[in-house]
């Protein structure tokens, strides 16, 4: 099918967006209809302490941005891409509860406490091979317990699935997006049922009745349906939206162009977050990945994501963001490179996944604070914060793909950089280095590609697997390639026992 157009929603933490994108002659171009934010990715009302998403004004960024895609043209296929574990709870009449939390609220503190008390994460993992994060919706499900609103709670969907619930009327659960709650089997691409009976017989939450059917990448959910914007078809029907690959690290992994699968290629995901790993055939729930806080999620065609999620892009993002609002001095993302590129290499090293970093909020003070408890000097000046953060992650890249490998077998040829990070060419030069691998940087738009072609394929524009979606990607954008310096090993070895050893006797380091 040639000429065929797709749109794809692309949800993330700090901003959403609507694309257009048209497949002709092998090749996919894509072109932004809207942009809207997220606010400052979070929404915090008198009475209601913790952190919600405002998600009726992505809502009305969404309905624009189809708008817009429509006066453009035919649309043959929408689809949904956001970020996981967050979900709308709906009431008996499918209305939404509220505004849905956002997982960086500190909300489920007991909530972890509670459920480790009746089966710890040594056990938790041996059912969803998740790593643990205090924020998976296991967790929040618990936490709504306490709530009121979790009296009137009909169903619960994820954001991609609530976004398709009002495109189409139709509820379901995509399977890569589910994968992120810790309530899914790995192995059997299904509910654990031993995780549900956990949540019903100990809390009293509502499961599986609160879920919905689960779907896998590439499902026709249905036609859209709004009656006040009209999204048509070439033959003038009304457009399908189709369950893509919804989790946005799914997406962005379909989006990588390179040839294959199976442990071939390390990928980090850049953005908010940085997800960090391999692609395998199966699931790795052995002890040592569950030592190692690895997480199985789910992927296109049968895949399976073995990654760790990072903290990425967020601590630069609120450190650029502090420093505008202390003197109004705006840093852009070029600029915070070369400035970073100007300070001296190994001064300051962090470990970015600490969770001090995890709420919004200033920045540098909670980076300090680190360096003070773990012996590492202190930031002198705006370069110098940027530098760490930037080596920071690359350590943590480092980390990540040398225990993906060991852990997996699998055997690595190049680390794909896809997102924005793969913008920061100091980032992706550490990366390089600190990986003694070659680091094939872009696409920036791999999240939304990966999105568009799953939407191709599902109404037959593109014929075939991961290979030939991933063919399509590769011959329709640019990429650079970052070899690894020399003689790096030694370097980076020392960089990482610098993180992740014990901590020193606290210091006024300077």
């Amino acid at each position: 099918m040639s000429g065929c157009t797709v749109a794809a929603i692309d949800l993330g933490a700090s901003s959403g967006r609507v694309l257009r994108g048209t497949l002709d002659g092998g090749r996919l171009a894509v072109e932004e209809c809207s942009r809207f934010p997220n606010g400052v990715a979070f929404v915090r009302t008198a009475g209601q302490p913790d952190l919600v998403w405002d998600v009726l004004s992505l809502w009305r960024g969404i309905r624009e941005g189809l708008a817009e895609a429509a006066r453009r043209g035919p649309v043959e296929a929408i689809g949904i891409d956001t970020w996981g574990v967050d979900y709308g709870l709906l009431d008996a009449d499918g209305r939404l509860i509220g505004n849905p939390a956002a997982y960086r609220s500190p909300r489920t503190a007991d909530a972890v406490v509670r459920v480790h008390g009746l089966m710890p994460q040594s056990e938790l993992y041996g059912f969803n091979g998740a790593q643990h994060q205090a924020f998976n919706t296991l967790f929040q499900l618990v936490a709504d317990r306490s709530a009121a609103q979790a009296g009137l709670a009909r169903s619960a969907l994820l954001i991609p699935d609530l976004i398709a619930y009002w495109l189409t009327g139709r509820r379901v659960c995509e399977v890569t997006n589910a994968s992120t709650t810790g309530l899914i089997d790995p192995a059997t691409r299904d509910w654990s049922p031993e995780l549900l009976d956990l949540l019903n017989g100990s809390f009293g939450v509502p499961v599986p009745d609160l879920l919905a059917e689960l779907v896998e990448p590439g499902t026709v959910i249905g036609p859209m349906d709004l009656p006040d914007i009209s999204v048509r078809t070439s033959e003038n029907r009304s457009t399908p939206v189709v369950a893509v690959a919804t989790h946005d690290t799914a997406s962005a992994v379909v989006g990588v162009p390179a040839p294959g699968r199976s442990g071939r290629f390390g990928f980090v995901s850049s953005g908010t977050w940085s997800l960090v790993g391999v692609e395998l055939d199966h699931p790795v729930k052995t002890d040592a990945s569950a030592a190692a806080n690895f997480t199985n999620e789910l992927g296109a065609d049968g895949t399976v994501r073995y990654l760790k999620n990072i903290m990425g892009m967020w601590m630069l993002q609120e450190t650029l963001r502090q420093w505008r609002e202390e003197d109004g001095t705006e840093i852009s993302w070029p600029q915070a490179c070369r400035m970073a590129a100007s300070a001296p290499s190994m001064r300051t090293l962090i470990d970015v996944n600490d969770e001090i970093f995890v709420a919004p909020g200033p920045m540098t003070e909670r980076i300090d604070l680190w360096a003070l408890e773990h012996g590492e000097p202190l930031p002198q000046d705006r370069p110098q914060y940027l530098r760490a953060l930037i080596e920071s992650l690359a350590v943590a890249y480092r980390r990540a793909l040398r225990e993906a490998r060991e852990l997996s077998g699998a055997s690595l040829e190049t680390v794909n950089i896809v997102g924005g990070g793969g913008q920061n060419e100091l980032l992706c030069r550490l990366t390089a280095d600190a990986t003694g691998l070659p680091v094939v940087a872009g696409p920036v738009e791999g999240t939304s590609m990966g999105n568009m072609v799953v939407a191709l394929r599902a109404v037959g524009a593109i014929d075939g697997g991961l290979d030939e979606m991933r063919q399509v990607v590769a011959d329709s954008t640019s990429t650079t390639r970052y070899e690894p310096g020399p003689d790096q090993e030694s370097i980076w070895e020392a960089a990482e026992a610098r993180v992740f050893s014990p901590a020193p006797a606290a210091t006024a380091a300077t």
